[in-house]
């Protein structure tokens, strides 16, 4: 008796076929064959006759079938017992057993029991299973004896054709066709074979080949591989410096995304970098240059060049991008380069470039920084550091004249491409002196001319980047370098282009992508100076000179907005132009306002300076005008920022006397006064003030000139001009400043009950229009009076209402002077040691902030403190050093009132002789300037007036 499953499902006895009934019979003969001697419940057999829809007669048509192939088979075929039934073959021959054996031992005649698809005739989920695993067991036997023949690949070609049509997935059977067909000869065919069998993977899938089908592909590519590994790299410069840190970040990447300003040195360094590495690439070294986004090569092109140097032949190349790209990325595993992609346009150009398996490198020279390149090692370019430079320039220029060296090193930005080309004119000419190459690169309309040798350029570089940008970013970028400024914040942008500042933003974006703005943090950004230079040319060249100036008017004009808003808290504005606060105000420039104003000054305090300048130069006056005095009215004159008070000024002021404005020239000529009483340069102050007067009469600048006479000693002086001008005042405030100005006069004259009056006067104006610092200082000037009286607990009340309201207003100098005058009110209530660690810090605000008359005023303090304590050899030191201050501002008056507490002090040390001289000398000095001290009694005791 035979059974058989390998076919259709029958029994056979002596050669006649067994009747077996229909498909469920031989259904559970198949089920019982295929246990293997295992009971089967008859629970199950019903599940697998029927599934999930049994009859209620299930169990009785089981017994059935069951017994009609007893009848057929023999009682004993299939046994019962408790567990359900069991077949027993003893005797029988079964075609599944006979084959699953042969496969086991590699029996040549396995493949021989097949008479047709298992189970035939079948049908259900279990004969499907079935079926579907011998059928792959009868395949993997197939493949074996395939894979044995293919020496003899004629042979099996046909069937591996039909097998693989049958078996699509099958990635073994794939395999053995592409060997099979390069062994006769069709390598095209084998290579399509892998590209279809990748897309089906894909496509079906989702799938990459597997490793059998890989090691095909590579054998296939392998077998011909050229005798010599490709070397398509440009030669490294002999002279490569520095860049040590990123050398070592590309050798430790696969792949290298290397990107930077034009002229950084991006494909010297990657080139440099590729011929440098510490390990070989038995598969060779490639390059291609992609040519940015001038002509962008397109990858399918460039993977054609690769392939043929790697071995390809002309007429094997795949032809679409997907199949070249596997078959560049197949060859590139199996060897292992290095590759490098220079000037790459985008991430979407490269992606398809970058090469195959673990062994291979990448690098990526890129004006963009391709930041969507995934598990890419990003390297930067920074500029060339002084040592790297002042290596290449020596070099070149044989050690000659160092200085010259370092400023030919800063001229040229410490941009790598512009050294070498200074470099390589220094050393082709090197009878020309450094001074003659320095004086050119400082031309600005030259030096873009003067960097350039060979087919090396930086306007070139430039330009590459320059024309791959949109309008919107190329005209940003003029106006930028025509307004020369190098480093801005987003706002300039939008000022300059006339856009919100969400979109000056995406512009900066742009550029800052394109390497064309560096980002200098604190959301600031920075344009390097060869490339200002260019934007600058690019400006002229494109640019209506007309719209350039009305760009540059609207800056002016925006900036005065801004600043005006910016300093609306701060004291100082008596020195504004008339037409200040004209305009349609800020209109859709509301979105710049700063939250935090004096914050924003003080960091934007650059930028407003160069607008200055830029603006003057123009000669737009009326602008500069009205822009300089605004900020010489905040933070310039409150923090002391005298470098940009001068610098605003007198390029404001060139511009007035340019086109003859003497309105303008005498107005800022009052500003460089009062700039120079602020730094205490008394003369100075008073001959900028005549000068001003020269040009205009105006009470203001008289009214100035009064105090910086008092200040002086010269009170006389300074009470007679205070009472000619007050009647032509019409200002509130300025009104309030004389008021003010001339009761502190009359109170170094000694007369307190009309400084009392000037006081109340001067307070009640400043409350009206609601200026608590000028409330402050008044109220700091009635605690000196009630203190020169003697009415020390009004003194300290007024003294810390002044302190309170100059600390509202935010004056960290005057804080200063209210705390020094309360401290001496401490001084002489016996409470002094309250106030020194004051008076301390006071001391240390005064020297930042260059306040040398505070800075005396403090010493002075000092001096009366350590007197007052008893600590005479401390009092000295402090007074002495407050001498000389008060000597170096040529304050007389300021002079004779320390004399007078050194000689207190002197005398407690029982130097009598120097005590003498020192009142000797105070009291000549009071009785010069007239003032209240020439009339007071000789100090005999140690506590101070």
């Amino acid at each position: 008796m035979e059974l058989r499953l390998l076919g259709t499902v029958e029994a056979v006895r002596n050669g006649e076929a067994v009747a077996l009934g229909g498909p469920k019979p031989r259904l559970v003969l198949a089920a019982l064959v295929l246990a293997r001697g295992r009971a089967v419940s008859a629970h199950r057999l019903v599940d697998l006759l029927w599934e999930d829809d049994p009859p209620r007669s299930a169990t009785g048509l089981l017994h059935t079938y069951v017994s009609g192939l007893r009848r057929a088979l023999g009682s004993s075929v299939i046994v019962t017992d408790d567990s359900g039934y069991r077949f027993d073959g003893s005797g029988m021959r079964v075609d599944v057993y006979e084959f699953e054996r042969k496969a086991q031992e590699s029996t040549e005649d396995a493949e021989a029991e097949w008479r047709g698809p298992a189970l035939a005739g079948l049908t259900g989920t279990f004969a499907r299973a079935e079926a579907k695993r011998l059928d792959d067991l009868r395949l993997a036997v197939a493949e074996r004896r395939i894979a044995a023949s293919l020496d003899r690949p004629g042979e099996v070609l046909a069937e591996l054709r039909q097998l693989s049509e049958q078996h699509p997935f099958d990635e073994r059977l794939r395999a053995h066709l592409i060997t099979a067909l390069d062994r006769t000869g069709r390598r095209r065919d084998a290579m399509t074979v892998f590209h279809e069998t990748r897309r089906l993977l894909a496509d079906e899938l989702g799938v990459e080949p597997g490793r059998e089908l890989q090691d095909a592909y590579q054998a296939l590519l392998r077998e011909h591989e050229p005798d010599l590994a490709p070397d398509l790299l440009p030669a490294d410069i002999p002279d490569f410096v520095g860049r040590a840190e990123e050398v070592r970040r590309i050798h430790g990447a696969r792949i290298a995304a290397i990107s930077g300003q034009p002229g950084a040195g991006k494909t010297t360094l990657a080139v440099h970098a590729a011929h440098t590495f510490p390990v070989g690439f038995p598969g060779g070294r490639l390059y291609a240059d992609l040519r940015g986004t001038r002509r962008p090569l397109d990858p399918f092109d460039v993977l054609g060049r690769f392939l043929r140097a790697l071995g390809v032949a002309v007429g094997e190349l795949p032809s679409t991008l997907d199949e070249r790209v596997e078959c560049y990325r197949m060859l590139t595993a199996a060897r292992g380069v290095v590759v490098v992609l220079d000037d790459a346009a985008d991430e979407s150009q490269v992606r398809p470039l970058l090469p195959g398996g673990a062994a291979s490198r990448c690098l990526v020279a890129s004006r963009a920084r391709l930041t969507a390149l995934e598990s890419a090692a990003q390297i930067g370019m920074p500029l060339l550091g002084e040592e790297e430079g002042l290596a290449l320039l020596t070099a070149a220029a044989g050690g000659a004249d160092p200085a010259a060296v370092r400023e030919i090193l800063r001229l040229c930005g410490h941009l790598p491409l512009a050294v070498r080309i200074v470099g390589a004119r220094l050393a082709a000419r090197p009878d020309r002196p450094l001074s003659s190459m320095v004086a050119r690169l400082r031309e600005q309309r030259r030096i873009l001319d003067e960097l350039r040798v060979g087919d090396l350029e930086v306007r070139g570089s430039v330009a590459l980047s320059y024309d791959a940008l949109p309008e919107s970013a190329r005209r940003a970028l003029r106006l930028l370098g025509w307004l020369g400024i190098s480093d801005f914040a987003p706002w300039v942008v939008a000022v300059l282009t006339d856009v919100t500042l969400l979109d000056a933003e995406d512009v900066i974006d742009v550029l800052v992508h394109a390497h064309l703005l560096d980002v200098t943090g604190g959301a600031r950004f920075r344009l390097h100076d060869l490339v200002r230079v260019f934007a600058w040319e690019r400006a002229h060249a494109e640019e209506e000179r007309a719209g350039l100036v009305s760009v540059a008017t609207r800056a002016g004009e925006v900036c005065l907005l801004l600043v005006e808003h910016a300093s609306g808290d701060t004291p100082m504005k008596l020195l504004r132009s008339p037409r200040s606060g004209e305009g349609a105000g800020l209109g859709h420039w509301q979105a710049l306002l700063p939250d935090r104003p004096l914050d924003w000054l003080d960091v934007e305090q650059g930028t407003l300076v160069h607008v200055v300048e830029r603006v003057g130069e123009l000669d737009l006056t009326d602008v500069v005008i009205r822009l300089a005095t605004a900020l010489c009215s905040s933070s310039f004159s409150v923090e002391n920022r005298f470098h940009h008070w001068w610098r605003t000024h007198t390029a404001a002021l060139e511009s007035a006397r340019r086109v003859g404005d003497r309105t303008g020239q005498a107005l800022l000529l009052s500003g460089l006064g009062w700039l120079r009483a602020e730094q205490d340069r008394l003369d100075e102050a008073i001959d900028y003030y005549r000068q001003a007067l020269e040009c205009e009469e105006n009470p203001v600048t008289r009214l100035l000139l009064a105090s910086v006479l008092r200040e002086r000693g010269d009170l006389a002086a300074a009470l007679s001009t205070v009472d000619e001008v007050l009647p032509a005042l019409t200002d509130r405030r300025a009104l309030a400043r004389a008021e003010h100005g001339r009761a502190m006069t009359l109170l170094e004259l000694g007369d307190f009950r009309a400084a009392h009056a000037g006081m109340r006067r001067a307070l009640s104006a400043y409350q009206e229009l609601g200026d608590d610092h000028g409330v402050g200082l008044v109220r700091r000037s009635i605690g000196i009076v009630f203190r020169a009286e003697g009415r020390l607990d009004a003194a300290e009340r007024e003294s810390e209402a002044a302190l309170r309201c100059l600390s509202v207003a935010g004056d960290r100098l005057m804080v200063v002077y209210a705390e020094q005058s309360l401290a001496k009110i401490r001084i002489r209530q016996g409470r002094g040691e309250e106030a020194r660690q004051d008076l301390l810090s006071a001391l240390d605000i005064c020297h930042d902030m260059q306040d040398g008359f505070g800075e005396a005023l403090v010493r002075r303090t000092l001096g009366e403190l350590e007197l007052a304590s008893g600590r005479f050899v401390e009092a000295v030191s402090h007074l002495r050093q407050a001498l000389d201050w008060w000597e170096s501002l040529n304050l007389t008056l300021w002079r004779a009132r320390t004399l007078r507490d050194l000689a207190v002090a002197l005398a407690a040390q029982g130097a009598t002789t120097e005590a003498e001289a020192a009142h000797e000398e105070a009291h000549r000095l009071f009785l010069r300037h007239g003032s209240r001290e020439a009339g007071e009694p000789r100090r005999l005791t140690v506590v101070p007036s």
